[in-house]
């Protein structure tokens, strides 16, 4: 095993060996929730990036005809590897990103499911066969790698979004790189480590670090055949627009307003504490994370108190502190940019019902936080019921029936998830069937698809064709080759 780098400068993971990158160029990583500086990460330039994809050229050659019952050997170990160090690296993302210890571990958790569905890749790959499509003529079609593929991931979470790509492109037999956020860098610094146990052939899977110019060079790169990325609307189109222009394929998950409609029949209890958690779980950074409930008709008075509520007594503070509920926003850019929304939210009219600006949290005054925001009689035009805010502020709409609340769902420019809170299911077969959305929840607040089903998106939500996770995974990271054969009958029935 190669040594491991010490978190202070933190390395890129290249051709199998940790090694500092050719940047002078560091940026602080920090704890939001403490303002302390925990590493400086690379923002590597694009001879890092080449140096990377030219290793994972040159291993895909051999990879790609190591037997696909070999290659899940090593995702076998790797996911034993994150059981053992599960509480390590669940710690580690609640350090650097900010969220709870409990919201951690459901996140590793899901990374880990990713492997082990990735896992099934013998059956997942398999092509199909048609015999005598002529007369003596068969005709088949086989799964084949594409070579290197890379992620762009995003900080909000740094330990699962990058195995909704990593381990099926493995597994199909693609070499890998995995460009992290910067702002988030240490999760995937203790994954590599593990990964750095599981002795792959070197260049199968690379680390590098970096931000604007490392993901340019990723983008014009001629070795690299697929990109993934997460992250928000104009990167996501910005990506997708020049990936796709040097020919690449891409996958690219933009942004999200996601609304939440309440019915006067749902179990207001239930509906509380689940949209809640939806709205103000990891502080409200993830794209799942409910922006907007549309209370219908007489479920105004009752949601609108017992949310308000929910929001004013929600515990926030340090992620590994028991008892905390809620943590930070990821820097104080963010913290400023979402106080500076809710300001714009009240003066086009909206009413401050629960206000989580300038907070006082004890022994974390330097930390960014905001505490849950609510924001009523929110004008369905305005800007505020648009926007992707990215933090723990829900705002309240009231229409008079369903059909108006599907309306203005329809209506908006994006398209990742829309739930419904109801006990009539008449009502709910209309909202799934009619809602443009990718992810539909009914009775539920955060519509995350399991492992096993793609994490889909529509509109400005999703760039691409085929999404993350399961056997949408295993179709963007291999092409399709048909085979039509015939033999000679007489070769055949010859006498050997």
């Amino acid at each position: 095993m190669t040594q491991s780098p010490t978190l202070s400068i933190l390395q890129n993971y290249i051709d199998g060996q940790w090694c500092y990158s050719q940047t002078a160029d560091y940026l602080d990583v920090v704890n939001p929730a403490t303002a302390e500086t925990l590493a400086k990460v690379p923002l590597s330039p694009p001879e890092d990036v080449d140096h990377a994809a030219q290793s994972a050229q040159r291993a895909f050659q051999t990879w790609r005809r190591t037997p696909p019952t070999q290659r899940i050997q090593y995702l076998f170990r790797l996911k034993n590897l994150m059981e053992e160090h599960f509480l390590d690296l669940a710690q580690t993302i609640t350090i650097e990103c900010g969220k709870t210890l409990e919201e951690s571990k459901g996140e590793l958790r899901r990374a880990i499911e990713n492997v082990e569905i990735a896992c099934g890749i013998p059956m997942m790959m398999q092509g199909t066969t048609l015999e005598d499509i002529a007369s003596g003529i068969d005709e088949f079609m086989i799964r084949q790698p594409l070579g290197v593929a890379a992620v762009i991931a995003p900080f909000n979470f740094p330990g699962m979004i990058p195995f909704w790509f990593l381990p099926y492109a493995l597994a199909c037999g693609n070499t890998y790189i995995v460009k992290p956020s910067e702002r988030v860098p240490l999760t995937m610094q203790k994954i590599f480590q593990l990964i750095d146990r599981l002795d792959l052939p070197p260049g199968v899977i690379n680390l590098v670090n970096g931000s604007k110019n490392a993901v340019d060079a990723i983008l014009d790169h001629p070795l690299i055949r697929a990109i993934s990325f997460v992250g928000s609307t104009p990167v996501a189109r910005y990506i997708y627009g020049r990936a796709a222009a040097n020919g690449k394929r891409v996958q690219c998950q933009g942004g999200a307003k996601n609304p939440v409609i309440i019915l006067p029949d749902a179990d207001m209890e239930m509906t509380t504490r689940i949209t809640a958690d939806s709205a103000f779980g990891c502080a409200g950074q993830r794209c799942l994370a409910a922006s907007i409930a549309i209370t219908v008709g007489e479920a105004r008075h009752t949601y609108t108190n017992a949310i308000a509520e929910a929001a004013a007594s929600r515990i926030v503070g340090y992620g590994l502190q028991d008892g905390v509920q809620m943590g930070p926003v990821i820097t104080p850019q963010s913290r400023q940019r979402i106080e500076q929304i809710i300001q714009q939210g009240a003066d086009s009219g909206a009413t401050v019902l629960v206000d989580g600006r300038s907070p006082q949290i004890p022994n974390y005054e330097q930390g960014n936080f905001i505490r849950p925001t609510i924001l009523q009689n929110v004008d369905p035009s305005s800007e505020l019921a648009k926007t992707e805010i990215f933090g723990p502020v829900l705002s309240l709409i009231h229409l008079d029936t369903i059909e108006d609340a599907i309306a203005l769902i329809n209506s908006g420019q994006h398209g990742n998830m829309a739930c419904l809170f109801t006990s009539s299911g008449a009502a709910a077969r209309a909202f799934r069937y009619e809602v443009e959305a990718g992810n539909i929840g009914i009775n539920i607040g955060v519509a995350a698809p399991m492992a096993f089903f793609p994490f889909s998106g529509w509109k400005d939500s999703f760039f691409g064709d085929l999404h993350g996770q399961g056997q949408h995974a295993v179709e963007f990271f291999t092409q399709t080759k048909v085979i039509v054969e015939r033999w000679s009958q007489n070769r055949w029935s010859r006498q050997f």
